[in-house]
């Protein structure tokens, strides 16, 4: 792991000592915390919250969800495509890496890599595609459009001067990766963390100011559902690092996976980031440093500094193919170390990325990397699609796509 910057630890102690004491805001957060984690680890996946999205398509989502989404900070949606859609896609996706040889590339880029040069020798589970007809019809689908409107309106977009922070109903397209995730698999866990920006939370002004309740106001005030300020948030530019503003990460399920399959586990607290922003403001962690937080990287949840947080972590409920996951990006995530199921874990990263200022800036240069077949530009630069015969091109997108895209204006 590199070392932090000597500028960004002199950043880091004179943040500190700006923000000042905040032990008794720290063991009252904690005293929440812990309330909330006995329900979780009571529940254990069932903490998860649940929605048919028959319902959402009928707006007959039960009365409770909403705020139950909200406090737990994920949720899953039943349904949203069917059983035999899901198959159909996940049998193309699999003729597309096999026909195009994405199993050899991506087994000499971890021979090639740094970071996974040491697993050279096992056989890739995530594959950096982006471009292939299923996941092109997936993220412009008519279904996917109304989960997010949903999904997007369990937020308030309503900025500090009156004017909404993004649109709702509108989407712009994000273009991810796929898990095709074999049984017995050992080498794709992900400890614990969370997306989008380590350091720069308690740094960058976008993100200070979106915390500040957690920080230096009424804690109890702080709503991570709140807009306002997020897509102003500036991120330490890496290929770890989402550039795009998202209401929610996901995952669409092609395959069956639940406990013990290889899959996500999540820790169902929304407000579990102010614990741990102020759990690196305690007089046990070094004037310069964060827990250990890195720039450039995902924040690390480590049981070192955050134990009472880890015990909420629980895996998600049985996912049937066609059903999605979403979850905040202020929640942590996991994935489990093996997949000691019997069948493939297979999914398609989709999440939701509301038309904002911030999103659409990114649509040009995310368009030309899909009309050329290279790599999403969040990417490390593979560009395998490049000359893969059959892949997705223009004619494949809807005219919805084509606005999600960037190509058509919205009217």
């Amino acid at each position: 792991m590199s070392a932090v910057p000597e500028d960004i630890r002199r950043q880091v102690a004179a943040t500190k000592t700006e923000i000042g004491p905040v032990a008794g805001r720290f063991a009252e957060v904690g005293e929440a915390l812990e309330n909330e984690i006995r329900e979780v680890v009571e529940l254990g996946p069932a903490a998860v919250p649940e929605v048919n999205f028959a319902d959402i398509a009928a707006h007959a989502v039960p009365a409770e969800i909403p705020d139950l989404v909200r406090r737990r900070g994920c949720v899953m949606i039943r349904g949203v495509f069917s059983p035999g859609q899901a198959g159909e896609w996940n049998a193309e996706l699999g003729r597309y890496v096999e026909d195009n040889n994405s199993l050899a590339q991506e087994k000499e880029k971890r021979g090639m890599d740094k970071y996974f040069g040491g697993l050279a020798a096992g056989q890739p589970q995530i594959f950096c595609v982006y471009w292939s007809r299923p996941q092109v019809a997936a993220r412009q689908s008519e279904e996917m459009a109304a989960a997010r409107k949903w999904l997007n309106r369990l937020w308030d977009f309503g900025g500090d001067n009156g004017a909404a922070v993004f649109d709702p109903d509108r989407e712009c397209a994000y273009a991810d990766r796929i898990r095709r995730r074999q049984p017995g698999d050992d080498t794709l866990g992900l400890s614990p963390h969370v997306d989008g920006g380590s350091v720069e939370r308690w740094l960058d002004p976008g993100f200070r100011a979106v915390y500040d309740e957690a920080l230096r106001g009424d804690w109890k005030k702080f709503n991570p559902f709140r807009a306002a300020h997020r897509p102003e948030a500036k991120e330490t530019p890496s290929p770890a690092v989402c550039r795009m503003f998202r209401t929610y990460q996901g995952w669409t399920a092609l395959t069956p996976q639940g406990p013990g399959d290889g899959t996500l586990r999540l820790v169902p607290v929304a407000r579990g980031m102010a614990w741990l922003l102020l759990r690196a403001l305690q007089d046990d962690i070094a004037a310069d440093d964060l827990c250990g937080a890195q720039p450039g990287r995902a924040l690390s949840v480590t049981p070192e500094f955050h134990a009472p947080l880890l015990r909420g972590l629980v895996p998600i409920p049985k996912a049937q193919p066609g059903d999605t996951i979403w979850w905040h990006p202020d929640v942590v995530h996991a994935v489990e170390d093996k997949h000691n199921g019997r069948g493939q874990s297979n999914v398609m990263y989709i999440g939701a990325a509301p038309d904002c200022g911030k999103n659409r800036a990114f649509l040009p240069e995310q368009l030309r990397c899909f009309l050329e077949g290279r790599s999403s530009p969040d990417f490390a630069p593979e560009n395998y699609e490049a000359d893969y015969p059959d892949r997705a091109v223009e004619a494949d997108l809807s005219p919805l796509g084509r606005r999600q895209m960037g190509l058509d204006p919205w009217n």
